[in-house]
């Protein structure tokens, strides 16, 4: 199963206040949610999906897409949503989870096809941000082989945390995974990207001076 954390879009991207609005914020946010709900949907080997949240704009979403909902009633954040989950699929018989976040809105299907494909009989696949800090996508079969802790320099505990298992972990680059959008600087690298999802449309509407970007990296 994949699991989509989603916390109150409402409150979301505080770092990009120095270039962003209140609004624009949630915008971008909601956005790059459609973008990672909408490639999920299209793709064609897509095993079932749960957007874990009480967001109502991420229920709302996630109900037109006929994704699952599991309810985060807590509101604790990223790590405890995802360990109710992962209980939850546990309960269920559900012998994998692959958890992605809602704000990386480069994501491709082949990209999620190579998750799946590397993916070892018994052990995990983790995929890194750009910045080598954070974990951007992590498969773990079975689904409870090791806790998931999220924060900004979560790769390493992470990969830390699969070894400890002693199961095969695969680490993987993959350029759209990549890509969260958190910082000014990351918002400049959305823009400047190839493609014309939602959320890059919008960032380019707005029409942000480089300069205005670049001081805040």
């Amino acid at each position: 199963m994949i699991l989509v954390p989603v916390k109150s879009l409402k409150s979301a991207k505080q770092r990009l206040s120095p270039v962003l609005d209140r609004a624009g914020r949630l915008a971008l946010t909601q956005a790059m949610l459609q973008d990672v709900l909408g490639t999920l949907s299209t793709w064609t080997h897509q095993p079932e999906v749960a957007v874990v949240t009480t967001d109502s704009f991420a229920l709302e979403l996630a109900r037109s897409f006929g994704f699952q909902i599991i309810p985060d009633e807590a509101n604790l954040g990223e790590t405890d949503a995802i360990e109710r989950a992962t209980h939850i699929c546990e309960s269920r018989g559900i012998e994998d989870t692959l958890v992605v976040p809602g704000d990386i809105p480069l994501i491709e299907a082949w990209e999620l096809e190579k998750i799946f494909e590397s993916a070892p009989a018994v052990g995990s696949v983790l995929v890194p941000a750009a910045d080598g800090r954070g974990t951007n996508a992590a498969l773990r079969r079975p689904a409870g082989l090791f806790p998931l802790r999220f924060g900004n320099d979560s790769f390493r505990p992470h990969l830390a945390a699969a070894r400890a298992t002693q199961k095969p972990c695969m680490v993987l680059s993959l350029p759209g995974i990549a890509l969260d959008v958190d910082s000014p600087a990351d918002l400049k690298k959305l823009i400047a990207a190839p493609g014309e999802t939602r959320s890059q449309c919008l960032a380019r509407q707005w029409n942000l001076a480089d300069h205005s970007l670049a001081v805040h990296e």
